[in-house]
């Protein structure tokens, strides 16, 4: 539940950007700026495999990493569709930035579940960056104070330019799991400034290059208690804070707004390529039947991943836990939105032909390949149909962030 009030601190050399009270509309006209200077920077980001830092610091002015930092300490607290609005806008830019923007703004749903003093502590400012992988690879040992921490993580996205590590591991109690009231391991998510970890440079994939999502480690490294968190263990009560899945609600942005860049691709290029001699693209119903297809498939995903958001979103704002049907809605439509995103880019990828495969010419081979490694996290798996289904059947899937 929400403590007393607790500022983050501010640094001096920060205290001007900080004192300004940004909200969604600012956010969305800054990043709308800044977005040509991003696609612009496309083919650098995915040679380094990594974003570059000064358009961490453009991205942080813009004040995306700040979007889930609660307005009670000057934040924008934005709702979960004002997030996955925000997303769309960086990853129809570029895929890979939206990727990082995603990832980066969980900084206030961390920093909302941890006390107000250890808040302040690891999140001074309301711009910090966080990333990491929350499923449990790593072992936490119970020490004196918090823990010892030993663990090797990987798709750590962001992990090279963020301020704050996050570390899923299981709790040991004299070099044995501790076990909770029904016999599963307690798990706890360390969070620690990113010096504290090594990052490996294992990062080289299909798509989605520009992320850094490589593989980062830590041995022997001390947590306190309080920098830990469970998201079973809200400590706020506004909507955000309710339940765990706030961390994948937004994530379909990244696919929606990917999926429209691609569009608008080719409505670009239907005034410069003909089908046979004479014939424009914009006069051929093969042209307009797959841009239509396209169209369709974007609108409907989008619509229901906002709609079944709001539904949850609605019924968190009432004080109401989600429905089983309505948890099953979101994470379908969350599915659904990576997976017509790949749909899209391959079916585009075909109408354009060979210059598609020129990754000067076109964005429509990243496209291709930034979907394809898109769904292969979890939110785009199989899996996620059988979690649904169990919801539906009124049984509880053994799978967080459902």
């Amino acid at each position: 539940m929400t403590g007393p009030v607790m500022p983050l601190a501010v640094a001096e050399s920060d205290a001007t950007a900080e004192a300004e009270s940004i909200g969604y509309d600012e956010i969305l006209r800054r990043v709308r700026a800044l977005a040509p200077r991003i696609t612009a920077r496309s083919e650098e980001i995915e040679n380094a495999r990594h974003l570059p830092r000064d358009l961490v610091e453009d991205l942080r002015r813009c004040g995306v990493f700040r979007a889930t930092m609660p307005a009670e300490w000057g934040g924008p607290e934005l709702t979960s569709m004002e997030q996955i609005a925000l997303i769309e806008e960086v990853s129809a830019a570029d895929a890979a930035v939206g990727w990082c923007v995603m990832i980066g703004m969980d900084s206030g749903i961390y920093a909302g579940h941890l006390t107000p003093g250890a808040a302040a502590e690891l999140y001074p400012r309301l711009d910090m960056v966080t990333a990491g992988w929350v499923a449990p690879a790593g072992v936490a040992n119970e020490t004196a104070g918090g823990y010892l921490v030993d663990g090797h993580w990987r798709f750590g996205s962001g992990c090279t330019h963020a301020d704050i590590i996050a570390g899923g591991c299981t709790v040991h109690r004299d070099g044995r799991p501790l076990l909770d009231g029904t016999g599963k391991p307690v798990t706890r998510i360390v969070l620690a400034p990113s010096a504290s970890y090594a990052v490996e440079d294992t990062w080289h994939t299909t798509g989605l290059a520009g992320t850094g999502s490589c593989d980062y480690t830590a041995e022997r490294l001390f947590v306190p208690a309080e920098h830990t968190v469970s998201f079973d263990e809200p400590r706020r009560d506004e909507p955000m804070y309710r339940r765990s899945d706030t961390l994948v609600r937004k994530m379909p942005g990244v696919p929606l707004g990917l999926a429209r860049a691609a569009i608008e691709h080719v409505h670009g290029l239907v005034d410069r390529r003909f089908e046979g001699p004479g014939v424009p693209w914009r006069s051929s119903r093969h042209v307009q039947a797959v841009l239509a297809e396209c169209e369709m498939r974007l609108t409907v995903a989008r619509s229901a991943v906002h709609a079944t958001v709001e539904a949850v979103w609605d019924r968190l704002v009432a004080g109401d836990r989600p429905t089983h049907k309505e948890r099953a809605d979101a994470a379908l439509a969350r599915y659904h939105a990576f997976r017509s995103a790949r749909t899209i880019a391959h079916t585009l990828y075909d109408l354009v032909g060979g210059d598609a495969t020129h990754r000067s010419r076109t964005p429509l081979d990243r496209a291709v390949r930034d979907s394809t490694t898109a769904c292969q996290h979890v939110v785009g798996q199989h899996r996620v149909l059988e979690w649904s289904g169990q919801l539906l059947l009124g049984d509880e899937p053994g799978a967080a962030f459902v």
